[in-house]
């Protein structure tokens, strides 16, 4: 089979492997569509966390397909079933499982390769963490279902309420994802942030009620304006970057909460004002990948409707174009997420 293989750092491969073969309690799922993600980007361009990846491996991991084969010991799913599956998969059994934190499992499988025609599932994750997807939907919607989980998550952990006033730091995929959903939960005023002028169009379109360009205006001042002198309810960082990072501590009103949802590069550090923790009762929080849980719901929320996903696939390219692919999402102001049809 044809896959895009990932060596290092801008270094990503179309190679042919072995077709790989299913056993106990696995599966194999012929890839029908394969979304890319910033994490895909932020691994392609600067490297990653090495426990979560190790490479040289088969890239990608927002995917969804077809039931190609199905291994021993297994009565579900069934083969020619349209499935996704997520990219990790908690054992239900260390310290930080049994206390509910199922994302920050001390032993963690992880699943890479996405990017290629066939996908082989391991057991775990079959049981844990693979999802049937609606006749409905379509194989791209169905793969956004892993960063849609994340970031249910995230504001979850945040606590949005209706008739709060949130701020989303960036207009990528992840923000645009946050705006979809804090929409949903009742969100009263919805302020995006971002240097890109065509990206906070495509907010605006996805039902943004401001948005902000810090080149063409001061964001602190602006977002001041807009909630009455306060600062917002909650604010939401959806970059990953320790500039940003304290740039949202400048943005969220007394006794706010401040949801630091981008991944910085590793070793980074950010400064912190004692007088916004003490005086200004301010939570700071992070949110790390999701749970089995939040997958399920997140498939949901996309076969219901209540979250349309559609909007955010801009291009669909083969696999044989997966470095155009992300030479186009490392340089473009347009394009929000391309879905690989292998």
């Amino acid at each position: 089979m044809k896959v895009a293989m990932l060596y290092g750092v801008k270094d990503l491969r179309i190679e042919e492997v072995d077709i790989p073969k299913p056993k106990l309690g696995e599966v194999l799922v012929k890839v029908k569509a394969a979304t890319t993600c910033g994490t895909d980007l932020k691994i392609f361009q600067r490297g990653y966390v090495e426990k979560i990846i190790k490479l040289p491996t088969i890239f990608g991991h927002e995917w969804a397909g077809d039931m190609a084969e199905v291994g021993e010991g297994l009565d579900w799913p069934k083969k020619g079933m349209r499935v996704r599956g997520g990219n990790s998969a908690p054992c239900l059994r260390c310290v930080m499982c049994q206390k509910g934190n199922y994302n920050l499992c001390e032993d963690m499988i992880w699943l890479w390769g996405a990017y290629a025609e066939y996908i082989k599932v391991p057991a775990r994750m079959v049981s844990v963490n693979m999802q049937p997807v609606p006749q409905h939907i379509s194989y791209e919607e169905a793969a956004i279902t892993e960063p849609l989980a994340c970031v249910l998550h995230g504001v979850e952990k945040a606590g949005i309420k209706m008739g709060d006033s949130v701020v989303i730091i960036g207009a990528g995929p992840i923000g645009l994802l946050h705006l979809l959903s804090v929409k949903r939960m009742g969100a009263e005023k919805t302020i995006i942030i971002d240097l890109v002028d065509e990206r906070l169009e495509f907010a605006a379109k996805l039902g943004a009620d401001h948005i902000i360009n810090p080149q063409k205006t001061d964001s602190h001042i602006a977002v001041r304006q807009l909630t009455g002198g306060y600062g917002a309810d909650i604010v939401i960082e959806a970059i990953g970057l320790p500039s940003t990072w304290e740039q949202a501590l400048k943005l969220v009103r007394k006794g706010g909460t401040i949801l630091e949802f981008g991944g910085c590069p590793p070793g980074t550090e950010i400064k912190v004002s004692t007088e916004i923790l003490h005086y200004g009762e301010t939570t700071v929080m992070g949110a790390f990948h999701a749970t089995p849980l939040h997958f399920r719901k997140a498939l949901n929320l996309i076969a219901s409707g209540t979250i349309d996903v559609k909007p955010l696939v801009t291009r669909k390219m083969s696999l044989n174009e997966i470095r155009e692919a992300f030479e186009i999402l490392s340089t473009s102001k347009t394009e929000i997420k391309i879905a690989i049809n292998p």
